[in-house]
């Protein structure tokens, strides 16, 4: 066996520094990748709560919907039930108005006052009136 003094030389060359360190192309790459994934993020998380808060504007809306039109059906209710005694009222003094026209003499002065009770009561029945027309 003979050794050889010499330095022995390998078949494979030494790597350089600059080319043990990741080249700058890999690391912009690598940047643009995690610019890019973030950005996409941000839009479809921005887009989620958009879309959720939608839903919630929407739902809160019906809700408030809903009691109106319970609230208008209630005050629509009770004008028409006040429409109808005020008409029921108005046929009674137009009977009693006539039965007294028929019976009227000079004494009594009945008509007059029956004809301004019936005048407020048409009255009443005309601010309902505008009212009911206010509501639908």
């Amino acid at each position: 066996m003979s050794y050889s003094t010499e330095p022995m030389t390998t078949s494979e060359p030494l790597r350089s520094r600059r080319t043990r360190r990741p080249s700058v192309k890999i690391v912009l790459l690598i940047w643009f990748l995690l610019i890019g994934a973030g950005v996409t993020t941000a839009y479809w998380y921005s887009n989620y709560l958009k879309q959720s808060m939608l839903e919630q504007l929407d739902a809160r809306i019906q809700n408030q919907t809903e009691i109106m039109k319970a609230d208008y059906s209630t005050q629509l209710a009770a004008l028409s039930e006040q429409v109808e005694q005020l008409n029921s009222r108005v046929e009674a003094f137009n009977e009693l108005l006539t039965f007294t026209k028929d019976n009227a003499s000079d004494k009594t002065d009945n008509s007059n006052k029956l004809y301004s009770q019936l005048s407020d009561v048409k009255n009443q029945l005309a601010k309902l009136q505008k009212q009911m027309d206010l509501l639908k």
